[in-house]
């Protein structure tokens, strides 16, 4: 044999590592494709080493194709896991599965197109004309509320701020029909007006509830002429967010308020709030312009004996205690050094009124009257209104941390 013309044997152990190398990778890939491991292949005897000087070996002779994969690809979330990996792969996949519910369809939510239905015959839409005078000539201007018919020959509650200083007031029914309206009388306490319509036949009435069984998170809903907008009531859904709120208007500060978070806009002022039973626990009334989803309404248990006052003698008739006073707060019990934290703190006390004539004076704190605790103006003034003119009631009160009582005598609010 010429020179140079041995083949290109390699070493034996250069083989096995090769052959090794292979079969581990051979072995890795058929383990994570789920295949069995094959059969190691057959190494060579090793030849006889030549007589000739070794000759560097030939790399593509040391690298083995491996056998192409016939098996079907498939997804790796859905193919056969083998292995040990089975398990803690398929479990959560099954929990995950198991954990999310099916979507539930719409149309099982409830719908309150029955209570619309049977609430919007008894609201109206008002609205109003005043003169501004200016200094060479006086104008028009327009707005606009709602009402809520209380009484079958055409009386009609609204906000005593929707026809304060007016000078034309007509009243839209939902049939389509508008009738021009009279004042029959207001009180700015509460901000309820009484209108009156002539209708010529009896006019649907919307039945009341009772505002002290509303519990804070009931449902509730507001319907109303928002905004003016043409095409009849906006109805909004909301729920009870708090009772017995304190809200102060450029007015008078109104009491014992309901708060809503049920959507309440500009001429929605007199429409009711009422709840799921159709019945009106409130009279929309106020919004909180410097927040979102705050509006109040007076309470029905407020506005009833209001109501009916204004339409019997055209105005209130209430007795009168003769002061002035807010709620006692944290804060203001401790900038005064108070040994209590509700009541009713007198600012101002009218002079020969019956706070005045009992010996009330002004930083006196109410805490309660014929026995009955008054923990806050709103309920001071719903127990003062339950009485009658010329009732004589126990005070209790607070001066310097001592506990005092005196009798007044009610008179009668002018």
């Amino acid at each position: 044999m010429r020179a140079g013309s041995n083949p290109r044997i390699p070493p034996a152990a250069s083989i096995s590592s090769a052959l090794a190398a292979a079969l581990a990778v051979l072995f890795a890939v058929a383990l994570a494709c789920g295949f069995s491991s094959p059969a190691p292949a057959a190494v060579p005897a090793p030849t006889q080493p030549s007589t000739q000087p070794p000759q560097p070996p030939n790399p593509a002779s040391l690298i083995e194709p491996l056998n192409p994969i016939t098996a079907p690809l498939t997804s790796p979330l859905t193919a056969p896991i083998a292995g040990p990996l089975a398990a803690p792969i398929a479990t959560p996949l099954a929990s995950l599965q198991q954990a999310i519910p099916p979507p539930q369809s719409l149309s099982l939510l409830p719908s309150i197109a029955d209570l619309v239905a049977q609430v919007e015959p008894a609201v109206a839409s008002i609205s109003v004309e005043s003169v501004n005078r200016g200094i060479f000539y006086d104008f028009t201007d327009e707005g606009a509320g709602s009402g809520i018919i209380v009484r079958s020959d055409g009386y009609v509650v609204t906000n005593y701020h929707v026809i304060q200083d007016v000078v034309g007031i007509r009243v839209h029914l939902p049939d389509g029909e508008t009738y021009d309206a009279e004042i029959v009388g207001g009180d700015v306490i509460t901000d309820i007006a009484i209108l009156k319509i002539e209708p010529e036949y009896p006019l649907p009435v919307i039945v009341w509830g009772d505002s002290d069984d509303t519990r804070v998170g009931d449902w509730v809903v507001a319907v109303g002429n928002a905004l003016a907008l043409k095409g009849g009531p906006t109805v909004t859904l909301g729920i009870i967010s708090a009772q017995g709120r304190t809200v102060k208007t450029e007015r008078e500060p109104l009491y014992g308020m309901i708060q809503t978070d049920a959507a309440i806009n500009d001429g929605n002022s007199g429409g009711p709030l009422v709840n799921m039973d159709g019945q009106v626990i409130g009279i929309s009334t106020a919004i909180l312009r410097q927040a979102q989803g705050i509006g109040f309404a007076i309470s029905s248990e407020t506005a009833r004996p209001i109501i009916d006052s204004l339409i019997e003698h055209g105005r209130v008739v209430r007795p009168l205690f003769g002061m002035t006073g807010e709620d006692v707060t944290s804060a203001i019990a401790n900038r005064l050094s108070l040994s209590v934290d509700e009541g009713v703190i007198l600012t101002q006390v009218s002079r020969n009124g019956p706070a005045f004539e009992a010996g009330l004076e002004v930083g006196d704190v109410i805490v309660s009257m014929d026995g009955i605790p008054t923990d806050d103006m709103g309920g001071f003034l719903t127990l003062l209104w339950s009485y009658d003119i010329g009732d004589t009631v126990q005070v209790d009160y607070i001066r310097e941390d001592k506990r005092f009582e005196t009798l007044v005598e009610l008179a009668e609010r002018q």
